[in-house]
């Protein structure tokens, strides 16, 4: 039997990234209902973010902080292959690499601390950086290389903006989780857990308190407690798809006795 038969997943990514994660959790048995809780748009064209930063050769490293950056980012290289970059995370670098770029700079771990530990990284004093990202999200970055004596530019290309869902969807939604077919929701950022709170009427917030929650990481469950939700929570080691799913599995083994 698949390790994930029976399991109900609602996958509240944006709606490009949700499809591989539905079709790797259906692969492994589990039943799958997208409902997007935010929308990626793009903020500036690249000649308007060309003209606003001057020539990449300027900048000593390059830094991406998301797929979603290397998304609406990516075009502003203009092929340059002499660039020194770096990538936040495992699907950032998938992203830059897909795009044709190879990542020279990308740590073990899958948080802002693990690459501020690179030792590519660590001492800075009078270099250029370049982060690229999308408005919002944790500043540690720009502030800790500042602080070690480097010139920070952010340029921020995409924002994160909460989907309106009509009454309908949100009632069909509720439907599934009172018929016991959805028992985990993901949250694999805290925009996203903090739109899904937010969209939710009562009834439905009330099946959300009852599911499990999976999220990457210490810091967005914390970011959720904070909000108020108190539903169990599934700790993934990062928001990597192949994470996500081996922190379920776990979770479904714990629970059948496997």
């Amino acid at each position: 039997m698949p390790p994930l038969h029976g399991v109900g997943v609602l996958v509240t990514r944006p709606a490009l990234q949700a499809m591989p994660l539905c079709r790797l959790l259906e692969s492994l048995g589990a039943s799958t209902l997208r409902l997007p809780a935010i929308e990626i748009k793009a903020l500036e064209s690249r000649r308007a973010l060309a003209e606003k930063l001057g020539a990449l050769q300027n900048f000593d490293v390059i830094l991406f902080t998301s797929a979603n950056a290397v998304r609406f980012g990516v075009s502003f290289l203009d092929q340059k292959r002499d660039l020194t970059l770096a990538a936040l995370g495992r699907a950032t670098s998938r992203a830059l690499n897909q795009a044709g770029y190879r990542v020279a700079i990308q740590p073990d771990s899958f948080d802002s601390e693990g690459l501020l530990s690179h030792p590519r990284l660590e001492h800075v004093a009078g270099r250029r950086i370049l982060i690229i990202t999308g408005v919002g999200g944790r500043d540690l970055l720009q502030l800790e290389f500042a602080r070690r004596g480097a010139t920070v530019v952010r340029a921020e290309v995409y924002e994160r903006v909460p989907v309106i869902l009509g009454a309908a969807a949100l009632e069909a939604v509720h439907e599934r989780f009172a018929a016991g077919e959805l028992q985990v929701i993901t949250a694999t950022s805290l925009d996203i857990g903090a739109a899904l709170l937010k969209l939710a009427p009562l009834e439905l917030r009330g099946e959300f308190e009852r599911a499990h929650w999976l999220v990457p990481g210490e810091r967005v469950a914390s970011g959720l407690r904070e909000l108020g939700l108190k539903a169990p929570l599934l700790q993934a080691e990062s928001a990597d798809d192949q994470d996500l799913v081996a922190a379920l599995i776990r979770w479904r083994s714990s629970v059948s006795g496997a």
